[in-house]
């Protein structure tokens, strides 16, 4: 049964795509909506916004969509941010000018937030908190940060979420899906960009960036990783006043990273502060595969003794065992400058098209690795790198798994402090022993042998059912019951202009039809008669005449005469 909430979210669903579409006609997005089927709602909007503002028809078209989610609000403005690390799914204006979006929203009233604590907790925030500060350390779409302290007296931050936005947040996922499986539906190759699919993955993303019990075990995943590294040190979560809309961890008193001057003056250590934020972010790709996805100047404290806090876990990526050998690997060859090497490796990977250029692809990235074969290695920025050949494969529609572009982001930030800290730090220096080292492991005779054990047990799992495969295959084959699921990609289009074509040509057999069943009735003189017609002609022709004129202005409307 259909129940009040699912009605009401369904109703807010439609209320919200309609102002999708109202904005998106507004910043001139209109035709791309009209190839979608939404030729209603974009005459609706059209009567709203007769004439688009001087100064929107002077931007570009990346620079319209951008307007555009800012103003559709903190949903769509984070749908943004995550497609700017798409290069592979959007343009690169696209790309650029998505960067430009700040998650920056008001603040809500104080009392909200209190009743946010009290709602998440299941008790008067008083019962936790001794004092939590009115005024809030930052304000995004998602949450605010207010500083507190506990009843036994600990200095704490609270996290705490937006009243209303998880309902905000669905409601626009919602909408999202409809438009992206209209695009898939309607606009030409949108099987290359897989809209669905990217509102899913962005669904599930912002949905865990909402689950603040998520980032405090998130928090201890890190700490458990690096147990006994005294170099790092990661902020102790509450547990007893952390909920899914609410995350309570210990402050952390420490010198932005950012803050050169007063890293001098506590007379900290700032290449070795530089190293060891190197070498930690390393272990987290190479070692852990599992690492700090958004580790800007902001996000990290040092503590005394030149210790590195990282704070805002929200955003985080992973990288299986496969997916580290084939960083690895890229890195190995692209530092080397072997284009060969690197060409195998995207043909091994399977995420090719089979109409790729080759010759092309090998001449773009010989160009792309001979800008730095002049370069000392110490003068590399790895990350940079790593980012213009993903911009480079993209152009081939060479798909690569997101957190490979999250990963070259965050290896700029972290080569950025790196050297804003060390003007002498050196990236492919800190970089060569994890590589060295994942190469090692990955030949070590314990890694053989397990991959050994795992290809054997493929094997045994494949020839113990192979048996009951096939019988299963020759009794549906015998019973009638084998059947071939077959998927067709692209001729949507195609039988659209087949249906019309097929009706016209029924129209133009009716108008024949009734013109020359008119004449033989016009002929026989008999029947009922109108100004000295029989009546019937005179019907039919009149019908043929209005069914003629109503598919000229049809033909002539669709522009193709």
């Amino acid at each position: 049964m259909l129940s009040v909430f699912q009605f009401n979210r369904n109703i807010r669903s439609l209320r919200r795509y309609r102002q999708i579409v109202r904005v998106l006609v507004k910043y001139g997005f209109e035709h791309a909506l009209s190839l979608m089927g939404l030729s209603r709602f974009v005459a609706r909007g059209r009567r709203l916004f007769r004439k688009p503002e001087p100064e929107l028809t002077r931007l570009s078209p990346a620079e319209r969509m951008r307007l555009a989610l800012e103003e559709l609000g903190p949903t769509f403005v984070k749908l943004g941010q995550i497609l700017s690390t798409r290069p592979d799914v959007i343009p690169r204006s696209f790309v650029l000018e998505f960067a430009r979006l700040q998650d920056q929203v008001p603040s809500f009233p104080f009392e909200d937030a209190l009743d946010q604590i009290s709602r998440e907790l299941g008790r008067d925030p008083e019962e936790r908190f001794s004092f939590i500060d009115p005024e809030p350390l930052a304000a995004a779409s998602i949450a605010q940060v207010h500083r507190a302290r506990l009843v036994s007296g600990q200095e704490v931050v609270i996290k705490v979420r937006r009243p209303g936005v998880v309902e905000a947040v669905e409601t626009d996922i919602d909408a999202m899906m409809g438009l992206a499986v209209l695009a898939e539906r309607h606009l030409p190759r949108s099987d290359i960009y897989d809209p669905v699919g990217l509102v899913k993955e962005f669904a599930r993303t912002i949905r865990r960036e909402m689950d603040f019990a998520r980032e405090g075990h998130t928090i201890e995943r890190f700490a458990e990783n690096f147990a006994g590294d005294p170099t790092l040190y990661f902020p102790t979560v509450h547990w007893d006043c952390t909920a899914r809309g609410l995350l309570t961890m210990e402050f952390i008193n420490g010198i932005k990273v950012s803050d050169t001057a007063a890293l001098e003056r506590a007379g900290m250590d700032r290449r070795l502060i530089a190293r060891r934020g190197a070498d930690a972010f390393l272990k987290m790709v190479l070692t852990h595969g599992f690492f700090h996805g958004d580790p800007h100047p902001g996000n990290v404290l040092i503590l005394p003794d030149n210790v590195i806090c990282l704070l805002d876990y929200g955003m985080v990526g992973r990288l299986d065992a496969q997916l580290k050998g084939y960083l690895t690997d890229i890195l190995l060859a692209i530092v080397q400058r072997d284009v060969d090497e690197v060409i195998s490796l995207l043909l091994y990977s399977g995420e090719i098209a089979d109409t790729l250029d080759t010759r092309a692809l090998k001449r773009d990235l010989t160009g792309l690795i001979d800008n730095y074969y002049e370069t000392p290695l110490q003068e590399i920025e790895v990350g940079r790198v790593l980012l213009e050949f993903l911009e480079v494969i993209t152009t081939y529609h060479i798909k690569f798994q997101p957190d490979l572009m999250l990963l070259a982001k965050a290896l700029v930030a972290i080569e950025g402090m790196g050297r804003e800290l060390d003007p002498t730090f050196d990236m492919v220096e800190h970089l060569r022993p994890f590589m060295k080292q994942a190469v090692r492991d990955r030949f070590s005779p314990r890694q053989l042998i397990r991959e050994m054990n795992s290809n054997l047990l493929s094997y045994f799992t494949l020839a113990r059912n192979l048996p009951r495969d096939l019988k299963e295959l020759l009794n549906r084959i015998n019973r009638n019951k084998f059947k071939i699921d077959l998927e067709h990609r692209g001729l949507d289009r195609a039988m659209r202009e087949f249906d019309k074509s097929v009706n016209r040509l029924s129209s133009s057999l009716i108008i024949a039809a009734l013109i020359v069943g008119s004449s033989i009735v016009m002929q026989t003189d008999k029947g009922p008669k109108f100004l000295d017609f029989p009546v019937f002609a005179f019907m039919g022709y009149t019908i043929a005449g209005f069914i003629g004129l109503w598919w000229v202005v049809a033909i002539i409307r669709s522009g193709r005469l």
